[in-house]
Parts: structure tokens; sequence; C-alpha cells
């Protein structure tokens, strides 16, 4: 499969009555496209499937299938509780989508062994091929991320830890068993704050929560930072990015609910996030407000 581009992983918009509201979520996914990501990640860490039931994640995951129609892929969330991660990797097949993004179990820690044939399990358990999340309770080693690549239905490796001594280990590893095919992608929030490291170490792609509430201003940056226009990345990065990353990091889970709050500020109804996430104050709205006009002047 090819990545190619900004990743794009949209919120999962609830209406008033908290239901997922199809419109809203086909309506925001289609103005994602209008800005070509490289593919959609439906019902994932943006799109909080730690909140959903199995069938609110389904259906998602046949919204954006629908939505998209085969333009770009489609990568759908599993995880958690082994049972509601196998049913979720059946859904998503059932639905059309062309991979899976495996997030880390629910609640427990596992020796690496058990890691691995986690995510075997889930790999199994449909014909799609998979994406290893790497974070949280699913922290792999070298040598776990190396057994996994001998699997052709493991695909890929995202990065949510951070650390860039083992992420470059885990990349020469896959290399080495000779997975040219193999994805690797930096996934820490705000992932453009970051890049330019990840970008050194043989990390070229990464997600980005900032495109899907502000896809003009993530473009501008994906522009830059693949052309190498430095002087533009930075301006960007310091006027818009780093900004933002200081507003989310006063309360946990603003990844997620900035994120929907600027959708909302845009006028487009994606509701609240649901708990444990909480959303801004009027004070954090009215500086994201700031925040998002900062960006589109620069752009």
């Amino acid at each position: 499969m090819n990545l190619d581009g900004i990743l794009f992983f949209p919120v999962t918009p609830f209406d008033t009555a908290d239901r997922v509201d199809e419109d809203v979520l086909a309506a925001h996914i289609a103005g994602g496209l209008a800005h070509a990501p490289g593919a959609v990640f439906p019902a994932c860490g943006t799109g909080e499937l730690h909140a959903l039931s199995e069938s609110e994640a389904a259906r998602v995951v046949q919204v954006a299938t629908a939505t998209v129609a085969g333009r770009v892929p489609v990568i759908a969330g599993t995880g958690g509780p082994l049972g509601h991660a196998i049913r979720l990797a059946r859904a998503a097949a059932d639905a059309g989508a062309d991979a899976l993004l495996v997030l880390p179990p629910y609640l427990v820690g596992g020796p690496q062994t058990g890691l691995v044939a986690y995510v075997e399990a889930v790999a199994g358990a449909s014909d799609l091929p998979v994406i290893v999340y790497h974070r949280g309770t699913a922290q792999f080693s070298v040598d776990s991320i190396r057994t996994l690549a001998r699997n052709p239905k493991v695909i890929g490796f995202k990065d949510g830890v951070g650390d860039i001594g083992l992420a470059q280990q885990i990349v020469r590893a896959v290399r080495a068993e000779g997975r040219e095919d193999f994805a690797f992608f930096n996934g820490l929030l705000t992932a453009e704050l970051t890049q330019a490291a990840y970008r050194g170490i043989g990390i070229p792609l990464y997600s980005s929560a900032a495109f899907a509430m502000i896809p003009e201003v993530a473009n501008a940056y994906y522009r830059a930072y693949v052309a190498g226009v430095e002087e533009r990345r930075l301006a960007l990065l310091d006027g818009f990015y780093t900004p933002l990353v200081a507003l989310r990091d006063e309360t946990p889970g603003f990844g997620v609910s900035l994120v929907k709050a600027g959708l909302r500020l845009g006028g487009l109804s994606v509701g609240s996030v649901r708990a444990p996430l909480v959303d801004p104050s009027p004070a954090q709205k009215a500086r994201l407000a700031d925040i998002l006009a900062a960006g589109r002047t620069l752009v």
C-alpha cells in the first residue's frame, strides 16, 4: 500500500442526542478529501475510538469508505480488548476498508511475546493488512517489530512514543528484513512539531490532527516540509503549531478536544467530545480562535 501525503484522522461527530452524526461525518471527510490527504484513518485516536461502541465504530468506517469511494486508502482503527479488536477488524473488512491501525490493548500490559501475539491475532481476524501503533500499553521492542515484519500482513509502524533512538533501530531492523514496502510514520501529538527529526531517521510520513481542523495550514506546512523550504516551515511552526501545542498541553486529551472545537469554530457541528475528554473553556476557545486566525494569516 502506497501512503503518500498528509495522513487524515477525522473526528467522529456527535449530534445533540450523543449519536454519531453520519451526515456531518461524511461532510467532514469530504471536506478533507478536497485537500488531498494521502489516506483517511476513521475511528482512530482523533476519532475517539476509545469512546465508540462496536456498532458505532463499524458505522463510522462504513460512512468513511462510502465517502472516500476508493480515492485514497481507508485505514480503520481497532484495538482495546482482544475480542473487541477482532470484531472491529472484521467489521472494517466488511465495510471495505483497506487496512487496520492496531491501537493498544485495553488497560493491561503484557510481555513482548504477548504484544506480538495480540497484533498477530488481530491480523489473523480478517484479510486486511495491519499497521502497528507503538504507544501506551503497546510499546514494542526492536526484536518484536522485527518478528512482526516477517508477517507480510503487517505493513507499517506508527510511533507514538517519541524515542528517536529506538525508532531509528526499528527502521533499520525492518529494512534488514527486506521489507522495503513497510511504512513508517510519526504519530506523536501534533506531529509537525517533531517531524523534522523523524525525517532524519527515515520516517518521512506523519499523522496530522491539525489537518482535520485546518487543512489549508497543515498543507502549507507539508508543502514546505517536502520542498525543504525551511524559512516557510519554521514560520508556520513558530506562528501556528507552537502556540497550538502550548494550549494543547494545558489539559489532558486536548489533542482531540481542540480539533473538535476548531471545527465548531469553523461552522461544522461536530458536537462535543465524550467522557473522559472535556471541551475547552470559553477562554481556551477564544485562544484557539486566535491561533487559527494566525495560521490562516500565515497561509
